[in-house]
């Protein structure tokens, strides 16, 4: 007896709303028995979320949400993996185009989707994420990676306490997305303005199959599968590969590699230059005074976050790499080094008119000196702690 086939289900996601609608358009045109679900937070603030089913035959019922521990993320994750089941069960429909809100983050929905239960019923046994598509204006990129607005000033925020920017939503929806759903407007075409966009698109996401809305390519680009673990792979600072250097229609990508540490005190102070002289910054590096962790730097619209990701695979007894998975061995071991192991500094900046000497040159001033490196790990150890107020205190 043959296993029924998974519902196909396509995110869509964006905070252009006018390219986001029609891309999930095209979709639902170019699909026969294609269904579309969204859920508009427009009036969450009044504790309720409306959810909209549609096809092609228009609306196919609604319901309106309360809240569920005042958080909207949390109405829509319990209400949209028995929607998708009750489709997939009932049989009508042959795709499922699930349209995100504004500023919601493609990655943790997907996961629920790809991994969440329904009751007894696991999701991967009855629907699968062949695409995850963000549509964009890329008049609109530049200047919104430039900016640091947060979602709520722009009503796009996904609960209260969604406190991330424009800029770092933006960044995200991008590069997380296998598929970037373009508009060309005619008005523009030709322009500085909408080259440098183009250019900014392909050195967020060198990879990503980018499609312009109106040119009956979406469909295609959209069902030609999705891995969920190489894309969260993707986007794991510990794993990601970083974009390659590039200079195109005046935007630049500098990689920055180096093996020895940064001296906690001059990276810190020289942030203050750093995180506004790039529109997107990323990647993963180490503190002299922190010697055995790996930290990841995410920074968009002049804002930065440091965050934790575990530690160098270097300062680990061999037998306790088994416990991590197979992709971060095989990176700890690619990058591996005599002295340092696998730590390593390697940092992205990506910007219209990114000067990409000045970084180099205040970056390489903040590494430890000939004379401090030989003070080796006790000495850097005693070093002042000056990302206190980025991180958890040293141990």
């Amino acid at each position: 007896m043959s296993q029924p086939s998974l519902l196909p289900v396509v995110v869509v996601g964006g905070l252009h709303e006018t390219e986001r609608r029609q891309a999930v358009l095209e979709l639902l045109a170019d699909h026969e028995g294609a269904v579309v679900l969204h859920h508009d937070l427009t009036r969450a603030g009044e504790g309720r979320v409306d959810r909209g089913v549609w096809d092609t035959s228009g609306p196919l019922g609604g319901a309106n949400l309360p809240l569920t521990n005042d958080c909207p993320c949390c109405a829509l994750r319990e209400d949209l993996l028995p929607e998708l089941l009750k489709i997939a069960e009932a049989g009508r429909h042959r795709l499922a185009v699930v349209e995100l809100w504004g500023g919601s983050d493609p990655h943790p929905l997907v996961e629920v989707i790809a991994g969440g239960e329904v009751g007894d019923r696991c999701m991967h046994e009855v629907v699968e994420v062949v695409g995850v598509v963000t549509a964009v204006d890329p008049l609109r990129v530049v200047p919104e990676l430039s900016v640091s607005d947060e979602l709520s000033e722009h009503h796009l925020h996904t609960c209260a306490d969604d406190d991330r920017t424009v800029a770092e939503a933006l960044a995200h929806q991008i590069e997380y997305a296998d598929v970037l759903a373009v508009s060309h407007a005619d008005q523009a075409a030709g322009t500085p303005e909408l080259h440098a966009g183009i250019a900014m698109l392909r050195q967020l996401h060198p990879t990503a199959r980018a499609v312009r809305l109106g040119t009956g390519t979406l469909l295609r680009a959209a069902l030609a599968g999705f891995d969920v673990a190489a894309a969260r792979d993707r986007v794991n600072p510990a794993l990601a590969l970083l974009p390659q250097e590039a200079d195109e229609a005046g935007v630049a990508t500098l990689v920055w590699e180096r093996r020895r540490p940064l001296h906690p005190a001059r990276l810190h102070e020289a942030l203050e230059q750093l995180v506004p002289a790039a529109q997107r910054s990323r990647g993963r590096f180490w503190l002299a005074n922190r010697p055995d962790l790996m930290l990841a730097w995410d920074a968009a619209g002049a804002n930065l976050a440091v965050e934790e990701c575990g530690p160098w695979l270097v300062s680990l007894p061999d037998a306790v790499w088994e416990l991590y998975p197979p992709a971060r061995q095989a990176a700890a071991a690619l990058d591996w080094d005599s002295v340092h192991g696998d730590r390593i500094q390697q940092l992205s900046f990506t910007a219209e008119g990114l000067d990409v000497d000045g970084i180099t040159e205040l970056l390489d001033s903040c590494l430890l000196t000939d004379a401090e490196l030989a003070a080796g790990e006790p000495g850097w150890k005693a070093m002042p702690d000056a990302f206190e107020d980025l991180l958890d205190p040293v141990a």
